[in-house]
């Protein structure tokens, strides 16, 4: 599924579809679950013809059961879209129809279904306002009603005609990679339901952006059936692992009691453990929340990611110096993971030991090399260097911090505080100066926005 937000003449985009800017989202970072998706997404990367380098998938923190690409090569799911699958292999069905979209160019196709659609509302309010000027308004006002709907109606057979290529190219990919297309039938299958529950009609497809999940269902099985794969299983490791983050993100966007009847004490099954993990921490019992993660332990000492929430309840339970031990190892046992270290430089700061700080700073300053766009490990070292005394480069930590967070004025004013204090004609110098830039188009993009 596209995404996007442009409001024309007659907001017409807007009454197409029901959009939401990117930058409203509520991105989910975490390690174990990046890493999976990396794995998952790799062999339908290169089936695709794509390097998997430079796909990124991005969790978004939503219910609904949704996935959708933007701004390039960006796959986009919805948390609602795991608490929704039985298994891999359905995420799988997923992601090989959002790489279709990439494969495709649909993000930079898109102008050439709203562009006519645009250009079809104009006419007819240009039509509509010559007549209304004649003294015709009724005849006016319907020439603007017809015009819109052919606008509309054109847009969304170019919506459908994307959405059946990107289906086409990911049964291929799947086909390619020997995997399944058996998940992406059945999780149709949980599409069509959900259509049925709401009380979508089912009788045609022009009023909508997508083809309906019958007729893709239709479309597809066929297809799917003749692939050598069609009853290949999927990797026991990877469904264990799946199960495993479905669980751990369960806990994490439901409510405790929703999480407790999903998975009761009884299922002693990891992911439950997980789950059952979170729901008491978010509960404030974290003592019944590490007795979770300590069994979770016993099984594998070694997981950096088990000891990773172990580090965490410690720490947002007050006892920071006892976290240190557990996400030192977690560290040593997932160096390249920069969301592992960002959380042992957080507890290192916390303990407001001096010698902790010393630690914490080359550790912050790795995990950002590896992963810019975390503001909070921004934040973390703007810490350091305030307490350091250094307020140019505190600033343009924090200048990074809120043009991460879309916050534009905030990171303009953080950055021309750091221009004052920092060498002109450094790195650090011309960082703050290109955020700088960056930040005043922003506001002067806003402040002069025009609305037709």
């Amino acid at each position: 599924m596209l995404r996007f937000l442009r409001f024309g003449i007659l907001a017409l985009v807007a009454s197409l579809l029901a959009v939401e800017p990117l930058a409203a989202q509520s991105i989910l970072r975490d390690a174990e679950t990046e890493a999976f998706f990396r794995q998952v997404a790799k062999p339908l990367e290169v089936a695709a013809g794509l390097d998997p380098k430079s796909v990124q998938i991005v969790l978004i923190g939503d219910p609904s059961i949704n996935a959708f690409v933007s701004g390039g090569q960006n796959i986009y799911i919805h948390s609602g879209l795991i608490v929704a699958a039985d298994n891999v292999n359905q995420l799988q069905g997923v992601i090989a129809h959002e790489l279709g979209h990439i494969a495709g160019g649909h993000n930079v196709r898109f102008g050439e279904g709203a562009g006519p659609a645009t250009r079809i509302s104009l006419l007819s309010l240009v039509a509509a306002g010559l007549l209304i000027a004649a003294g015709a308004g009724d005849a006016g006002i319907a020439a603007l009603g017809l015009g819109t709907a052919k606008a509309q109606s054109d847009f969304l057979s170019f919506s459908r005609d994307q959405e059946s290529r990107a289906d086409q190219a990911g049964a291929g990919f799947l086909r390619t990679a020997g995997i399944s297309g058996k998940g992406s039938i059945v999780f149709f299958q949980k599409l069509l339901g959900e259509e049925y529950r709401n009380a979508i009609k089912q009788d045609n497809s022009y009023n909508r952006t997508h083809p309906l999940s019958g007729e893709r269902i239709s479309a597809l099985d066929a297809e799917y059936r003749t692939s050598p794969a069609y009853n290949a299983p999927s990797d026991p490791a990877l469904q264990a692992e799946f199960l495993r983050i479905k669980g751990k993100l369960t806990g994490f966007v439901e409510e405790p009691p929703r999480t407790f009847v999903l998975y009761p004490e009884s299922d002693l099954s990891e992911g439950a453990r997980y789950a059952r993990a979170y729901a008491y921490h978010k509960s404030a019992y974290p003592d019944a929340a590490n007795g979770e993660v300590d069994r979770l332990i016993a099984l594998h000492p070694a997981d950096p990611y088990y000891l990773e929430l172990k580090g965490q309840i410690l720490l947002e339970s007050g006892h920071a110096k006892e976290a240190l031990p557990v996400l030192r190892k977690a560290v040593a046992r997932a160096p390249n993971e920069p969301l592992i270290s960002t959380l042992l430089g957080h507890a290192l700061i916390s303990t407001e030991d001096p010698k902790d700080f010393a630690e914490a700073k080359p550790l912050l300053r790795s995990a950002i090399a590896r992963d810019r766009d975390n503001p909070f490990a921004w934040y973390q070292l703007g810490v350091i260097y305030d307490r350091e005394g250094d307020e140019p480069r505190a600033a343009l930590a924090a200048a990074e911090r809120y043009n991460l967070e879309g916050n534009a004025k905030s990171a303009a004013a953080n950055a021309r505080l750091a221009l004052l204090g920092l060498p002109q004609g450094t790195p650090d110098w011309i960082r703050a100066d290109d955020i700088a830039g960056v930040s005043k188009n922003e506001l002067d993009k806003k402040k002069h926005k025009k609305w037709f």
